[in-house]
């Protein structure tokens, strides 16, 4: 059956003791990202306050003059840390960049012992707005918490040992993106093709979405059909990464989604977003699950680690140079 809409689950219900309401929610969350390959999540331990908090934050920041955001965008990171500015990121197979700015935070904190540090640039936060840093940390490592259950769905889902992505992303490479799709003033002047965000498929291995600002984001069926997702207030909006589905090979499936622009008539206002990307660690091995292989389903992805996909799909954003 192909939906119109995404299912939405509790993810109160796997952290409950009850084994028959985890098991529930191990089988719903299953299904959908063996379909649809996104779902809706309350439970995540966002509250309203702090969210609306949070969005302020960044529309602060995005809102302030050019001269004041530029010197947070750090040369020689390829975008992974501080300000990125607009049309700076062109999605895959696409030539024209996205009407979009954005502002990416790391691991908050660094442990002893780690070499993994070795890997990370530090994270750079705007002295003009000193609570800036305080709500996107805080925003981080709640969305991380909630990941890092979802994932041990998604191990017992596979028929996996439970903690077995904890390894694999502790102290991992993920992302926090603040998103500006900024005012188009004049649309008439606009390149052939540009969007808010063209289709693409996320790099990391899980995506949770913050309820946006405002209408745009679609998801594409796997009949062809595009369809409108809108997450309520206490929802995220999570989906599967190109890195989770070829480890599963495919059995999870990261879905092709787009920000298309608003009508004519709204062109003129911003919309902002808040993405956590879920991404493991460097060395983890994106080898297809032999569980996922079969005569029926053949391998259909070359061996590498999360790094090297990272860096390749850096390479095809044009947020790194070869």
């Amino acid at each position: 059956m192909l939906l119109d809409e995404i299912p939405s689950l509790d993810l109160a219900d796997f952290r409950s003791t009850d084994p028959a309401r985890k098991a529930n929610f191990v089988q719903d969350l299953g299904n959908a990202f063996n379909t649809i390959g996104f779902v809706a999540i309350k439970g995540h331990g966002l509250s309203e306050p702090f969210t609306n908090s949070l969005y302020h934050q960044v529309e602060t920041f995005f809102k302030s003059a050019d001269e004041v955001k530029k010197p947070y965008e750090i040369a020689g990171i390829s975008g992974q840390r501080g300000y990125v500015g607009k049309g700076k990121e062109t999605a895959k197979g696409f030539k024209v960049p996205d009407l979009k700015e954005f502002y990416h935070v790391g691991q908050p904190f660094k442990e002893d012992g780690d070499s993994v540090w070795d890997e990370y640039p530090s994270n750079v936060f705007p002295s003009e707005f000193p609570e800036f840093e305080k709500y996107t940390v805080e925003a981080f490592q709640t969305l991380e918490s909630a990941g890092k259950s979802l994932l041990q769905a998604i191990a017992l889902y596979l028929e996996l040992p439970e903690d077995y992505f904890e390894p694999r992303v502790v102290n991992g490479n993920s992302i926090l993106r603040a998103i500006h799709y900024f005012p188009i003033e004049n649309p008439d002047a606009l390149p052939v093709g540009a969007v808010r965000a063209a289709a693409h498929g996320d790099i990391n291995l899980i995506t949770l979405l913050m309820g946006a600002s405002a209408e745009g984001l679609e998801v594409l069926r796997m009949d062809g059909k595009w369809i409108a997702i809108t997450a309520l207030p206490d929802q995220l909006v999570v989906n599967v990464g190109d890195m989770l589905d070829r480890l599963t090979n495919h059995k999870l499936k990261s879905t092709i989604h787009r920000v298309v622009n608003p009508p004519r008539e709204k062109m003129g206002t911003s919309r902002f977003s808040i993405p956590f990307f879920m991404h493991p660690r460097s060395e983890m091995d994106l080898k297809c699950l032999d569980s996922c292989v079969s005569d029926e389903f053949p391998k259909l992805y070359v061996d590498m680690s999360a790094g090297e996909f990272l860096n390749e799909r850096l390479i095809e954003l044009g947020l790194k140079t070869k």
